[in-house]
């Protein structure tokens, strides 16, 4: 990474609940990197635990946006997408790479679009297959265990083996470049695993941190924008997703006894020790 390393995120914007953009933001922009945006949809909140929250898609503002960027000359060393509001949109955000993306950037791939065995409410599994298409651009994928299964039109349990994760995760290996980090892998020491596969060397490693049997909304983000903010700083996968584990857990750690804050983690407490975490891994 140099000074002029820029990164854009291309997911929506929740206006209240520490979810996509609003965490990718701040979490990437804390390893010191510009991060500029591209937002899929705006809504009011998210769509967890709330109600009657508003939502508009913003589906046609995105080839108009890259129009102007072209213009402009405007590119960027990685492009990270998340949470896409539409099937529509995977097409677009393809042109978007196509274009705006330096000749030697990375492409990072969170397909988040489903949890705890279940599809978010606005999409299915024809999503999902555009969503494997986009995949299979990315250096790097980022599923948890269903989406996993989406991908691969498997079933989904909630606790996998070891064998079955090292499994799961040779055959994600046909939908990215090279790299597969596939999180929720549970071990019998209360311990969290994330299968970190590298499909050109064919090796796979498991990176873990301490579980916390808590779940809140948006961790998932927290996890992939510190991954690429470790990442891009030059940190092996290996070592990023042991950043970006132990990050998401000291979150989780503040947030823990806050019933008023159910909606999301505390990420932001983090941030200042986040040198702290990159120095000690």
């Amino acid at each position: 990474m140099n000074e002029n390393t820029k990164i854009l995120t291309i997911q929506d914007i929740s206006c209240f609940g520490q979810c996509s953009i609003t965490v990718a933001l701040p979490i990437i922009s804390a390893f010191g990197i510009e991060t500029a945006i591209l937002p899929s949809a705006v809504l009011s909140t998210h769509t967890a635990g709330f109600t009657d929250f508003t939502v508009r898609d913003l589906t046609e503002d995105l080839p108009e946006i890259r129009k102007h960027w072209e213009k402009e000359g405007i590119d960027f060393h990685a492009i990270y997408t998340g949470f896409i509001a539409s099937i529509e949109q995977l097409d677009y955000i393809k042109d978007i790479l196509d274009s705006r993306l330096k000749s030697d950037g990375l492409i990072f791939v969170d397909p988040a679009m489903a949890d705890n065995g279940e599809f978010y409410s606005v999409f299915d599994q024809e999503f999902a297959d555009k969503m494997g298409e986009l995949c299979k651009l990315g250096d790097y994928i980022l599923p948890n265990t269903t989406e996993a299964c989406f991908l691969l039109h498997k079933p989904w349990k909630p606790d996998f083996t070891k064998d079955e994760m090292i499994d799961m995760a040779r055959q994600l290996s046909a939908f990215t470049k090279r790299y597969v980090i596939l999180k929720g892998y549970a071990d019998d020491n209360n311990q969290l695993g994330m299968i970190v596969l590298d499909k050109i060397e064919d090796t796979i490693d498991i990176v873990y941190n301490d579980r916390i049997d808590y779940a809140s909304h948006g961790t998932g983000d927290v996890f992939a924008s510190a991954f690429v903010g470790s990442t891009m700083i030059g940190k092996t996968p290996s070592e990023s997703a042991k950043i970006a584990g132990e990050f998401t857990k000291k979150a989780i750690e503040k947030t823990i006894g806050d019933e008023n804050h159910a909606y999301g983690v505390k990420f932001e407490q983090v941030i200042p020790e986040l040198y702290d975490i990159i120095k000690s891994i």
